[in-house]
């Protein structure tokens, strides 16, 4: 199941499972090699989350505020999600294809762990 998304907006739905509509999030998307290093970098704040792809790892260098980090699998299971602070390099996770960011504490509010399925709608 390839994804071939770009550069642009969607949406991020957390938690939808037997027909019933999970948490909707404002999305980013960034799949170009500029886009994705710029990611989050000079930004006080995000609406929502930003999705790399494709990416296994990431940073927080020149950053300015701490970020929720989720690794995604090919088909969207989150694998890992931590916490970093500004400054910091991220260890690459070997089944990720995806990174998912956002302000810290934001994806907890989602429910947004380990074993759960996203959907990404761009458009």
């Amino acid at each position: 199941m390839a994804r071939r998304w770009r550069d642009g907006r969607g949406e991020l739905v957390v938690g939808a499972e037997g027909g019933v509509r999970g948490v909707s999030v404002p999305l980013e998307v960034a799949t170009s090699y500029r886009a994705r290093t710029k990611g989050l970098l000079g930004r006080d704040s995000v609406d929502g989350a930003i999705l790399l792809s494709p990416a296994s790892g990431v940073h927080t260098f020149r950053m300015r505020i701490p970020i929720d980090v989720a690794y995604l699998d090919r088909r969207l299971n989150v694998i890992a999600v931590r916490t970093m602070k500004p400054g910091r390099l991220g260890l690459p996770r070997l089944r990720s294809r995806h990174v998912l960011e956002a302000e810290a504490g934001a994806m907890a509010g989602w429910g947004l762990r380990v074993g759960v399925r996203v959907e990404v709608s761009v458009g």
